[in-house]
């Protein structure tokens, strides 16, 4: 009897299912023909009779003067001199700003001038991706959010050719199954990595996992459990990329392993102005009274800038035996909003509590010549972000000849600061002790020395110019325009 009511309830809801699964294949066939049918009304064809080629970057920030723009105003300027029928579309939610001033903010944070004007299509739902609407599943909020941003664009302009700039992944899907488009990717960072599973698996505190969680065992669970699933998802939009470009050895790694898309993804280091700084004349440092530790990331929580602090201050304690030259560490970073002037305040104030105020200055949002003058005069380099996924600040600063001490982990660790034809080009370190010992002993290194290691790096930087961009960009998006 109640195999027979298990039979009579299974097969209708079988059969539901199925209805179901068809009327949603025909729904989406149907949205897939609507667009495509929108995409004839959409795009004209040009003077010679024949239709561009649209390729559309999807980058909703475009105008924020971060490493991210720069690799997005390389990649346009690469294409547009690699291929004279493309049409470079950018989806941007900049609505503040004219088109025109996008691309001269562009020539003027990067020296990166177009060849052809770019069509700017501006989004009107991007604050759905701002982290500030999702207090709570931040990563599910942002990337559900993406993909009804996404549509927007895909409504408003339906490209050939689609390439996420900015790490929005759970758009990738939308333009090939229902736009019809060739696809690729650039990551910068992946939107959640093994790393973060780790941090929660091993309940650590950190500034994206707070205390109250790594106290309780339920939550730890329940938020390893969202994040496993949060990442099988991101592995299943991310794998139907048709060309994957990751910007070091570590995203690359952390890619592959939840993409497992191992035959399209390649690793394209970002450009980096490194021919700007390599004007700057490196020779023997002259007898100095004072020697300059320069710090050069934005403001914001992950690039832990109270490490540098507190590794100055413990160096300074180390050193005030005997009569050496002075020290100053001069913070230089960009401020975005609110919160990043509250967390400068709060680090002036951790400066006062170690009584080094004196000793510490802070130069915010300055103009590049200023900031190349303050690091052709500094001795070293100093970045403490753990994990960073490649470090175009790291580069900068080898590029124009200070030692460096960069955070012995992601690109950094991997890519950058490694040695070059057999020589040293650089320093590692990983917590307080470490960074004020090694900032001693490259002080206490002769003139000389110093010099050998700044020749080095430099030459080592080259790797990330310009040129070489351009080079692994092109052949890395060559499938999407067969």
């Amino acid at each position: 009897a109640h195999f027979r009511l298990l039979c009579s309830l299974l097969i209708p809801a079988l059969f539901l299912s199925g209805i179901l699964c068809v009327c949603l294949v025909v729904l989406l066939w149907g949205v897939q023909l609507w667009i495509q049918q929108r995409k004839k009304q959409l795009t004209s064809a040009g003077r010679d009779g024949k239709r561009p080629l649209l390729v559309a970057f999807f980058h909703p920030y475009c105008n924020a003067g971060g490493g991210g723009e720069r690799v997005l105003w390389s990649a346009i300027r690469t294409l547009q001199k690699k291929y004279s029928n493309v049409t470079c579309v950018v989806y941007t939610g900049d609505r503040d700003a004219t088109g025109e001033e996008i691309v001269e903010g562009a020539f003027r944070r990067f020296n990166i001038k177009l060849i052809r004007a770019v069509k700017f299509v501006f989004l009107e739902k991007r604050y759905l991706v701002e982290a500030s609407l999702y207090p709570h599943f931040t990563l599910l909020g942002q990337s559900l959010g993406s993909v009804f941003l996404g549509w927007e664009a895909l409504l408003k302009c339906v490209p050939d050719i689609y390439i996420d700039s900015m790490g929005y992944a759970f758009t990738l899907p939308l333009f090939k199954y229902l736009g019809g488009c060739r696809v690729g990717c650039y990551v910068h960072y992946p939107t959640i990595s093994t790393d973060m599973l780790s941090v929660v698996r091993n309940q650590d505190t950190r500034f994206n996992n707070a205390a109250f969680i790594t106290n309780s065992p339920f939550f730890s669970k329940f938020k390893l459990v969202y994040y496993c699933f949060f990442a099988f998802m991101y592995g299943l939009v991310g794998s139907c990329s048709d060309v994957v470009m990751v910007n070091s050895s570590w995203t690359l790694n952390h890619i592959l392993s939840l993409w497992r898309a191992g035959a399209c993804t390649t690793v394209v280091y970002p450009p980096c102005d490194v021919q700007t700084f390599l004007d700057i004349p490196l020779e023997v440092e002259k007898s100095t009274s004072e020697y300059s530790i320069v710090s050069v990331s934005q403001f914001r929580p992950e690039k832990d800038h109270p490490l540098q602090i507190r590794a100055f201050a413990k160096l300074l304690k180390e050193k005030r035996v005997g009569e050496q030259p002075s020290l100053k560490l001069i913070l230089i970073g960009g401020c975005r909003n609110q919160q990043d002037e509250e967390r400068v305040n709060n680090l002036k104030c951790l400066c006062e509590e170690l009584e080094i105020s004196n000793d510490v200055v802070f130069r915010i949002n300055i103009p590049f010549e200023e900031l190349k003058r303050h690091l052709a005069e500094a001795t070293i380099g100093l970045h403490t972000m753990w994990n960073e996924h490649f470090g175009i600040g790291v580069v900068e600063c080898m590029a124009a000849g200070t030692v460096i001490l960069a955070n012995n982990s992601g690109g950094p660790k991997l890519d950058i600061v490694v040695p070059y034809e057999g020589h040293i080009t650089g320093f590692l370190a990983e917590n307080e002790d470490n960074y004020a010992e090694t900032m001693a002993y490259i002080l206490s290194l002769s003139a000389e020395k110093r010099l050998e290691i700044r020749e080095n790096a430099r030459r080592s930087v080259h790797r990330f110019s310009d040129q070489h961009f351009e080079d692994t960009f092109l052949l890395s998006v060559k499938p999407l325009f067969k």
